[in-house]
């Protein structure tokens, strides 16, 4: 869970793969299925070749068409059954410490928790959660914290310090190299 890279493209994974991502994220918003797949299998391929964990956004059945290792869903996004009876790894996301203590209690494996700082990338996601809030999310659960939402180099060791277990950069998958290196320092 350490460095969770969230890319749309083959491009930008390869990148983040030779950064040191530990996770891929494939998220492509609004996309069909079947369009989510055929763009998804050179990443499916990218994570696969280096050992890497690969999760698909939103969609349970591109996971599964994909070989996914999981699938990340949103608070109201429906799959969670489906995900869990196929083996995937499931994360969901959550805002505030009830819906993180929620998401454990629909089988969430991991909690992506945010934005912890507002960011283009999630503009629906109304305000930020600050360091505060992802901390109190971190002691409320007991499966894994990924922090999201503004991360970068400069601030990925604030959220380690308080208590999450990885960070997902979307913007930064392309710095992956500054951000692993951030972790690094912020020392497990």
């Amino acid at each position: 869970m350490r460095l969770h890279c969230i890319v749309e493209d083959a491009d930008t994974a390869r990148i983040a793969a030779e950064g040191g991502a530990t996770v891929i994220q494939l998220r492509l918003k609004g996309v069909p299925t079947l369009e989510l797949v055929e763009r998804g299998r050179p990443i499916a391929e990218i994570a696969s070749e280096r050992g890497i964990t690969f999760v698909v956004n939103d969609d349970v059945e591109a996971a599964l068409a994909l070989n996914a290792d999981g699938v990340h869903l949103g608070r109201r996004d429906r799959g969670k059954e489906l995900a869990q009876a196929a083996g995937l790894l499931l994360g969901i996301s959550a805002t505030s410490p009830y819906e993180a203590m929620a998401a454990v209690e629909q089988g969430a494996e991991y909690v992506g928790a945010g934005p912890v700082w507002l960011t283009p990338t999630k503009t629906d996601a109304g305000s930020a959660i600050g360091i505060d809030g992802l901390a109190e999310i971190c002691e409320v659960v007991s499966v894994p914290v990924v922090a999201i939402g503004g991360i970068d180099a400069s601030n990925a060791g604030d959220c380690i310090r308080a208590g999450a277990k990885g960070v997902a950069v979307v913007r930064a998958s392309a710095d992956a190299q500054r951000v692993r290196a951030a972790l690094d320092a912020a020392a497990f």
